[in-house]
C-alpha cells in the first residue's frame, strides 16, 4: 500500500487514540483448560462481550505460517494484488470497507470457510503456488473452527443450556454462513504528526455474526468500548486468541451477552496483521432469544429474524450504526 498522502489523510477519519497498554488491564484472560473456564467465559461475555483465550490448542505453527503467507501477499506490487479483487464478496479489498462509504487504512483478503471456495480463490491470490497459500488457510481455519465449537459448547454449559451443541451446531452446519478475513494495516509515519489523534484502520463497529475469533501479530491497534463508553487499548498477544460476542449471540441470549464495539487504530511504525474467523449461522436460521434463557414472565427484547434478513440489513448500514436497533422491540406508550 502506498504511503499516505496529505490528500489521502484528509479522506480518512481520525479519532482520539487510546494510549496503548496503559491504564486498563482488566481484559479477562481465560485458560481454556481451567475447570472454571465455562463460568469465566459467561462472566466475560456479560461484562465485556470479549475475552482473551490461552491454552487454546491451536498449533502456533498454523498461526505463524498463515501470517507469513499473508505478509507475502500484501508485499506484492499493488497491480498484482488487485488481480485478486475486488471482493464479490470474497477476494482482495483496499481501503473501502463495505458499500456505504466507510474507509480505513487497511487492505484485506476476505475468504469463505468452505474448502472448495478457499481452493478456488487461492488461484488468484497466489497463482504460482496456490496450494501453499490454500494449505495454510485450510489448516488454520480448520483448527480455529474446532476450537470455536468447543468455546461455544463451554459457553452453553456455563449458561445451563441444553443441548450442549445448541450454538456450535449452527457453525458446524454445512450451510453455515461463516467467513474468514486476513487484515493488513500498514504503518503510517504521518500519524506521529497528528498529536494524539489516530488514523482509523477499521472504524468502530460490532460484528453481526454469532462469534468472532481474532488472532494478530504483536502490533498495537485494537481498541474496545466498555459499558460506560470508555475506549481502551487491548494489548496484542500473537500466541493467544481474542473472542468477540457478535450481534446474533446478543439476541440469542436476550441481551445477557453484549456484542462488543471495537475498532483498530493505525500504528506509526509497525504493520498490524490480524486474522479473524467470523462464525455465522445458515442464512435461513431464525435468530431469536433462546427460550431457556428467558425467565417466566420476562419479555424478549428482540423480534425474530433470519440471518439472511439481518445480513441484508447490515450491508445497508454504516459501520458505526446501531444495527440491532431495527430489530429491538419497542415499548408501547
Amino acid at each position: 500500500m502506498v504511503v499516505l498522502s496529505q490528500n489521502g489523510r484528509q479522506q480518512l477519519p481520525l479519532i482520539k487514540a487510546c494510549k496503548p497498554n496503559y491504564g486498563f488491564t482488566g481484559i479477562p484472560m481465560i485458560d481454556m483448560t481451567s475447570p472454571h473456564a465455562k463460568a469465566h467465559m459467561v462472566e466475560a461475555c456479560e461484562e465485556f462481550g470479549f475475552f482473551k483465550l490461552v491454552n487454546h490448542g491451536v498449533p502456533m505453527e498454523f498461526m505463524s505460517r498463515l501470517e507469513d503467507e499473508g505478509i507475502k501477499f500484501f508485499s506484492l506490487p499493488q497491480s498484482e494484488k488487485d488481480l485478486a479483487g475486488p471482493p464479490q464478496p470474497f477476494g482482495y479489498g483496499n481501503r473501502r470497507i463495505g458499500p456505504n462509504g466507510d474507509v480505513g487504512w487497511i487492505e484485506y483478503l476476505l475468504l469463505s470457510t468452505n474448502p472448495d471456495s478457499i481452493s478456488q480463490i487461492c488461484s488468484s491470490i497466489s497463482p504460482e503456488n496456490p496450494e501453499i497459500f490454500g494449505s495454510a488457510v485450510a489448516d488454520y481455519v480448520s483448527s480455529v473452527k474446532n476450537m470455536t465449537y468447543e468455546v461455544l459448547e463451554m459457553i452453553a454449559e456455563g449458561l445451563n443450556i441444553e443441548p450442549r451443541n445448541v450454538l456450535s451446531s449452527l457453525l458446524k452446519d454445512e450451510e453455515s454462513d461463516s467467513c474468514f478475513r486476513v487484515n493488513h494495516y500498514p504503518p503510517c509515519p504521518e500519524v506521529e504528526a497528528l498529536r494524539g489523534r489516530g488514523l482509523v484502520g477499521f472504524g468502530e463497529h460490532t460484528d453481526p455474526q454469532i462469534i468472532s475469533v481474532l488472532r494478530s501479530n504483536n502490533t498495537n491497534g485494537l481498541e474496545i468500548c466498555l459499558k460506560d463508553g470508555t475506549w481502551v487499548s487491548v494489548a496484542p498477544d500473537q500466541d493467544s486468541f481474542f473472542i468477540n460476542v457478535g450481534d446474533s449471540l446478543q439476541v440469542m441470549t436476550n441481551g445477557k451477552f453484549k456484542s462488543v464495539k471495537h475498532r483498530v487504530v493505525t500504528d506509526s511504525r509497525k504493520a498490524r496483521v490480524s486474522m479473524i474467523y467470523f462464525g455465522g449461522p445458515p442464512l435461513t436460521e431464525i435468530i431469536a432469544p433462546l427460550p431457556s434463557l428467558v425467565k417466566e414472565g420476562e419479555e424478549t427484547l428482540y423480534k425474530e429474524f433470519t440471518w439472511a434478513d439481518y445480513k441484508k440489513s447490515v450491508y445497508k448500514s454504516r459501520l458505526a450504526d446501531n444495527r440491532l436497533g431495527l430489530f429491538e422491540k419497542k415499548e408501547q406508550p
